[in-house]
């Protein structure tokens, strides 16, 4: 199973939160909400094979950590994964968007400069602002937006541009749900939870929370869970190797 976008540091016990993703199988994207919070996150995951960490910057926090841009240059280099970094136009946010997009924009400036990274991509109430701003940076990596919400012609405009997509519970309970993913490539498609938020609070890993977006997705692939998954794997494999080939071809690791 695959979970490419979920705040491990933030369970109350991020170690046992691990260990309960280890015990499951399931591949995992830890993304972070500030470059300070990178380091002790790592640790969490050292050592274990089904465990990433991801360098981020949430959007919501630009006003208060953009300080941490810096930080965030300097600790580029030990992860090839960044997230969660976006823009969020939502009522309390708003405010401070312009901010917001200045630091997208350097973020995705950094992870250019080391040859492009994978990044876990927030766009809540900005998906056009942040459909163009990938745009403009193409050489930053690849672009996953996690849990979209957008109209369905940003969507389009996404995919036009080599993005992918994370899709959990929420967004396949959604009413919309269904116009987004039949406009979505089924080979650029992970599962995500977001956990420990939405609709997976509480103390453990949510396991099982995987298994009913992968069955949910099923349901809008017209198949069953086992060829889900397969797709899903091969999808993971294939990001993978895209990022390798993606830094080889800037020259850079």
């Amino acid at each position: 199973m695959i979970d490419f976008h979920c705040h491990v540091d933030l369970f109350p016990s991020p170690e046992r939160a691990a260990d309960e993703i280890e015990r499951a199988g399931t591949y995992v994207l830890s993304v972070t909400n500030t470059p300070k919070a990178f380091p002790r996150t790592a640790q969490i995951s050292k050592g274990r094979k089904r465990i990433r960490t991801a360098l981020g910057l949430h959007p919501q926090l630009v006003s208060e950590r953009h300080g941490e841009i810096g930080l965030f240059r300097r600790l580029l280099g030990e992860t090839r994964y960044v997230g969660e970094i976006g823009i969020d136009g939502g009522d309390d946010y708003a405010r401070h968007i312009d901010l917001q997009k200045q630091v997208f924009d350097e973020l995705l400036s950094a992870c250019a400069s080391v040859g492009g990274r994978v990044m876990s991509i927030h766009s809540r109430h900005a998906s056009g602002e942040v459909i163009e701003a990938l745009g403009k940076r193409r050489e930053a990596g690849v672009a996953i937006l996690h849990w979209f919400s957008g109209p369905v012609s940003h969507a389009e405009r996404a995919v036009d541009i080599g993005a992918w997509f994370s899709v959990g519970l929420p967004m396949l309970r959604s009413r919309r749900a269904a116009a987004i993913i039949k406009k979505l490539p089924r080979d650029r498609i992970l599962t995500e939870t977001d956990a420990p938020f939405a609709s997976t609070p509480g103390e453990h890993y949510p396991t099982a929370a995987v298994s009913e977006t992968v069955t949910a997705l099923s349901r809008y692939w017209g198949c069953d869970d086992a060829e889900t998954r397969r797709q899903l794997h091969s999808n993971l494999s294939a990001l993978v190797e895209r990022a390798a080939v993606f830094r080889l071809e800037n020259g850079l690791n």
